[in-house]
């Protein structure tokens, strides 16, 4: 159960951030560049792939067509799909959860066609390739 305390500090840090990150207060798909794009208070506009967001990547146009601001202005959400984003959290970068985001960054790296990675495949090659892996008893 939540103390008077933690109340006020809540009530605190969320009037901290209200002063300090601008809020959304429009958003919407555009079809012709295939983006979210997102209105600030501050008057700037954000705009990001929908396939490099978690949740949206595999949406259709019409799925994201309906797009709610919440009314703190610090959350959008996509009711067609069920998914949410967090304001603050695209404006420092990330599209996702931690973890969504470190695997995505993982598949990245894995596509990676570097001259460093490919003298690393072509050396683990002459050393036999990937060890086999073994049976545990």
């Amino acid at each position: 159960m939540a103390t008077h305390d933690k109340f006020e500090l809540a009530n605190q840090s969320a009037k901290n951030l209200a002063t300090s990150i601008p809020k959304a207060v429009a958003a919407h798909y555009d079809r012709a560049s295939g983006r979210i794009v997102i209105e600030l208070g501050s008057r700037v506009h954000v705009s990001f792939s929908p396939h490099d967001a978690q949740g949206l990547e595999h949406a259709k146009p019409s799925q994201l067509a309906k797009i709610e601001i919440s009314p703190s202005g610090f959350g959008i959400h996509f009711p067609e799909l069920d998914a949410d984003l967090y304001v603050p959290s695209l404006l420092e970068g990330f599209l996702g959860s931690q973890r969504w985001m470190a695997s995505r960054l993982g598949q990245i790296g894995g596509k990676s066609r570097s001259a460093a990675k490919k003298a690393a495949a072509k050396a683990n090659g002459r050393l036999g390739g990937r060890p086999r892996k073994t049976a545990s008893h």
